[in-house]
């Protein structure tokens, strides 16, 4: 069996630190009714963009009495879960809120592009010509450049508590895509296709809240737009006042860590029975948490702080991953430190995971590619074949993948793509900047046109697949530059192997299961958890997605 019971030594004086840490309540069947007692009456749960199985594991053998330690100790542990492929923050962080995958939920990455949706602005909709990017990032802020997302507080970033709970008010909808049905603009709430564990939540009678680093994230109030009652967004991508100039929160890793303590304090007044802003007392809501993003700037950037980033040698943390990781140890036991005093350790469960890991975490491995020149020659040899044509690539996005959305999305056109960028040999650079030579466009794997369809399982021609899905080599990095060590978005064990914890209320402690598992299990888990019926979620009715094997 691949599931055992484990209480080292070391664990056996933490783990009920973290009894019933969390609860998490869902929405049990189509009409949101329960289904059995919950096991639960709140579930936390929290994201640590980056993060790995690897690390956890790392961290928790060298510091036992942390509480990470006590999380691990106090729950369940799946050792091989997986995250989403693409392993981006937006279709990971939708499976964990649906139950299902990109071609389920039509999220596949934070930046994509629609084929049938209208250019975003149009207002006269007849005989305009559909295609349009999707663009679920900062992008879409009335003001990007402000951490409140252009709401207009004063005392930023002081002040950033006091942000609305209601981000899709932050919106600009002139750069929303536009329905040819209806003419108006498609939000990312309405681009979902599936609903949400916060909506079954709602429909339940329970309260819901979420904390997430762009206006965008209200796509997590699913279809209905209403799943999220409270949704805090502070704007990661925003100028982060009081670093260098033009500078994000994402660029210094102090900076980070500061951004992330924002929604650590939004979370500790949720838990204290308040709204995010801790202005109206509202009750702690039955499915909650945030995402920190801390450990993933310190797995990109080269230095911060004086301290070298990523990994020393293969999956041994630096010294700056090495503070990361202790800093989010210190966030993770600070809330479930306030929920037992609180005293709501016996009616919450804590799900500890991850949207994504990232890739390379063995420096010797990285191999920076710029993909400008790859795509620039695939655009200039269809068009030297075809004069009459334009681009061929309307839209790109590559990190440790590449995501092509094409012009023609013929099957000549796309194996033509396929073929060109296999052909190409080039330079790059090692983790010293230094010449790296690359073959095959930096990719191992190609899957083009009706291949990239049945690999999402979509129908092909469908308007949202890429007609391009590359998977890089191991250690390629798509960036036009050296100020990145490592990304997301691939498929390969260090972009999808991330860790998946539950622990505390009604859940046995110090059990490590090894069977594989999917991070989209989380939410009909979050229902189960809740005592509300899984199957009142659609992606798990389409995809037949299994809870946790919890108890």
């Amino acid at each position: 069996m691949p599931r055992r019971s484990v209480r080292p030594a070391a664990l056996l004086g933490v783990a009920a630190v973290v009894a019933g840490a969390t609860v998490a309540q869902s929405a049990g069947s189509a009409s949101a009714a329960p289904h059995h007692r919950a096991p639960a009456r709140h579930v936390l749960l929290i994201s640590v963009d980056g993060l790995h199985q690897s690390d956890l594991a790392w961290y928790v053998a060298r510091h036992p009495g942390s509480a990470l330690a006590a999380l691990v100790g106090g729950g369940v542990e799946y050792t091989h879960a997986a995250t989403t492929s693409p392993s981006d923050s937006f279709p990971g962080m939708v499976a964990q809120a649906t139950g299902g995958g990109p071609g389920t939920t039509g999220v596949y990455y934070d930046d994509t592009y629609n084929a049938a949706l209208l250019p975003a602005g149009t207002t006269a909709c007849a005989g305009v010509k559909p295609g349009v990017e999707v663009d679920l990032t900062e992008d879409l802020d009335r003001n990007q450049a402000s951490i409140d997302a252009g709401q207009g507080l004063s005392g930023l970033p002081a002040s950033i508590l006091s942000m609305t709970g209601h981000p899709s008010d932050l919106l600009n909808a002139a750069k929303l895509p536009v329905d040819p049905k209806t003419c108006k603009p498609v939000y990312p709430h309405s681009y979902l296709k599936v609903n949400t564990v916060f909506e079954v939540a709602r429909a339940a009678g329970l309260r819901t809240a979420w904390s997430d680093k762009h206006a965008a994230y209200e796509i997590l109030s699913g279809p209905s737009g209403t799943g999220v009652q409270d949704l805090f967004t502070p704007e990661i991508n925003s100028d982060a006042i009081g670093y260098a100039p033009g500078d994000d929160w994402t660029k210094d890793n102090k900076a980070t860590e500061q951004y992330d303590g924002y929604k650590v304090r939004a979370v500790l007044n949720e838990i204290d029975g308040y709204d995010h802003s801790r202005t109206h007392k509202v009750g702690t809501p039955a499915v909650f948490g945030l995402n920190l993003q801390s450990v993933s700037t310190a797995q990109k950037l080269p230095s911060s702080n004086g301290l070298k980033g990523g990994y020393a040698a293969k999956n041994v943390p630096g010294p700056l991953l090495e503070k990361n990781l202790d800093f989010v140890d210190a966030q993770i036991g600070a809330l479930t430190a306030e929920i037992r005093k609180r005293h709501l350790a016996g009616s919450t469960t804590v799900i500890l995971s991850a949207k994504h890991g990232q890739s390379p975490a063995d420096p010797a491995a990285l191999t920076r590619v710029d993909d400008g020149p790859l795509l620039d020659g695939l655009n200039a040899a269809w068009k030297k074949l075809h004069p009459q044509a334009g681009d061929l690539v309307v839209h790109a996005v590559d990190d440790d993948a590449m995501l092509l959305w094409l012009s023609d999305r013929s099957r000549a056109a796309t194996d033509f793509a396929k073929a060109y960028l296999l052909a190409q040999n080039g330079t790059g650079t090692d983790i010293n900047a230094a010449p790296k030579a690359f073959t095959r466009g930096g990719l191992d794997k190609v899957y083009a046109g009706e291949a990239a369809a049945d690999y999402f399982g979509v129908k092909p021609g469908d308007a949202r697949v890429p007609d391009i899905f590359g998977m890089a080599q191991y250690g390629v990095v798509y960036t036009g530059g050296v100020k990145k060590i490592a990304e997301h978005g691939g498929a390969h064990a260090d972009d999808l192997n991330v860790p998946l914890v539950v622990s505390g209320a009604s859940v046995p402690g110090g059990v490590r299961d090894t069977a594989p598992v999917q991070t989209k299990q989380i939410a009909p888990t979050i229902l189960s958890l809740l005592g509300l019926d899984p199957r009142a979620l659609q992606a798990v009715r389409a995809e037949h997605t299994k809870s946790l094997p919890v108890r």
